[in-house]
C-alpha cells in the first residue's frame, strides 16, 4: 500500500470513527460495526481510536463524561438536582444534593465531532 493510499484509508476510518461518535457508540460497538459493515479490522479501528484520543484530550474526556450520564440516567432511583445539575440519588423522600458536598460541574461543552485532529 503507497504512502498516499495509507492515508487515505487511515482517513477514511477517522471519518468512519466519527460517524460512530455521532451515533453515540463505544469504541467497541464502533470496532464490531465497522468490522461488520466496512471490513476494517478492530485493530486499525482501535489505532486511529486511540489517536484521536491523544489529538483530541477534551473532546474524548468529555464524550466518554457525557456517555456515563446516559448511562446513570437509565438507572431507576437517579435524578438530575436541578440546583446543580448533578445525579442524586433518591432515598425515600428525601434527595441527597451532591452540592451540599461541594459539587463541581460533570457537563464539559464537547467539541465538534466532524474534524477530529488525528496525528496518523
Amino acid at each position: 500500500m503507497s504512502d498516499t493510499s495509507a492515508a487515505s484509508y487511515i482517513h477514511m476510518v477517522q471519518h468512519l470513527i466519527e460517524e460512530c461518535i455521532l451515533f453515540k457508540m463505544s469504541k467497541e460497538e464502533c470496532m464490531e460495526a465497522l468490522s461488520k459493515h466496512a471490513n476494517i479490522l478492530p485493530a486499525i479501528t482501535s489505532t486511529v481510536w486511540k489517536e484521536l484520543e491523544k489529538e483530541n484530550k477534551e473532546f474524548f474526556e468529555a464524550y466518554y463524561t457525557k456517555r456515563a450520564e446516559e448511562q446513570v440516567e437509565k438507572i431507576p432511583g437517579i435524578e438530575k438536582c436541578d440546583a446543580c445539575q448533578s445525579w442524586t440519588a433518591l432515598h425515600s423522600a428525601a434527595v441527597r444534593c451532591c452540592h451540599n458536598y461541594g459539587h463541581k460541574d460533570l457537563w464539559p461543552s464537547p467539541a465538534a465531532v466532524v474534524g477530529l485532529k488525528c496525528g496518523g
